[in-house]
């Protein structure tokens, strides 16, 4: 059938009309998903979690931002802070949570200090350990000997955070073991590099180290006796939470009471963000999405 110039015309600008219709109405749609996401997360209010910048309190934090926002549809602030600051935010309620608290140890003094007025919501990780790390091919074993090859070391202990509990137990093994060393405090990223930095030069270096922690995975490295037991038994990784959140937010904290790890997951996470080049969050995700039944069972 032939049709009119005339018809062609009519013809063309009804599929024309149709078109823009639809594109409209998906326009529409897509918007008001948007808009009831952003609703959504806004009714159920934001979550305020503190963390310091230790590679094991990154993964963990950026793994229950992930979850929080895209799972259960919260919106998330996070904080970093050294760890006094982080104990004295949750126990005032200025934040909601901190998952990287050592104990009985390493967190002691703060939470003696700051205890009664926060709500422990259990262990996210056992088998934690705190000491003095250095490469396997140092060929000292313990702390004891460390002032025999004092300038192999360059007379100093490389450390992290100045107000981390593992920095205190350091201070107190230099006193203790009578180490003619010198503690420098930094970071946790400054730790890893000065290792890294270290091993490629196959030199000598004794870092403030901690387990969980990717370097294990990426180094052969050891910690070195400590036959004084200075930095204590081995230790539980918790989650402190301000009081009143099991009542304003209690899906909040019942998740958080569920979230755990053990050293295979918790390494392949911090492997994943420490490769991430910056992208922690989106590292995360990844993670949550290959890991969805363990993600799962946390917020069921």
């Amino acid at each position: 059938m032939k049709l009119s110039n005339k018809k062609v015309t009519i013809l063309v600008t009804i599929i024309l009309g149709l078109s823009l219709m639809l594109a409209a109405g998906c326009t529409q749609t897509a918007d008001q998903d948007s808009k009831d996401n952003g609703q959504e997360q806004e009714a159920k209010g934001t979550v305020k979690l503190a963390y310091v910048n230790w590679a094991e309190g990154v993964a963990m934090t950026n793994l229950a931002q992930a979850i929080l926002e895209d799972e259960m549809g919260y919106s998330v602030e996070t904080t970093m802070a050294d760890p006094a600051p982080v104990f004295t935010s949750i126990a005032n309620g200025d934040q909601d949570a901190f998952l990287d608290a050592w104990l009985p140890v390493t967190h002691e003094t703060y939470m003696e200090e700051y205890g009664d007025d926060l709500v422990d919501l259990g262990y996210n990780f056992e088998g934690a350990r705190i000491g003095l790390v250095v490469p396997q091919y140092v060929d000292i074993n313990s702390i004891e000997e460390m002032n025999s090859v004092k300038d192999k070391f360059n007379g100093q202990i490389v450390g992290i955070d100045s107000g981390a509990g593992i920095m205190g137990a350091t201070e107190t093994a230099i006193s203790e073991y009578g180490l003619d060393y010198e503690l420098v405090a930094g970071s946790g990223p400054a730790m890893t590099a000065a290792l890294k930095d270290a091993v490629e030069n196959d030199e000598w270096v004794a870092v403030t180290g901690w387990k969980p922690h990717w370097k294990f995975a990426r180094w052969n490295l050891k910690f070195l006796e400590d036959p004084k037991k200075i930095y204590g038994a081995v230790e539980n990784v918790h989650t402190v939470a301000r009081k009143g959140l099991e009542d304003d937010m209690p899906e909040v904290a019942q998740f958080l009471k569920n979230f755990k790890l053990n050293d295979q997951q918790l390494g392949s996470l911090m492997g994943i963000i420490a490769d991430s080049d910056g992208d922690a969050i989106d590292a995360a995700r990844d993670w949550m999405k290959e890991n969805g039944d363990l993600v799962k069972s946390w917020i069921e």
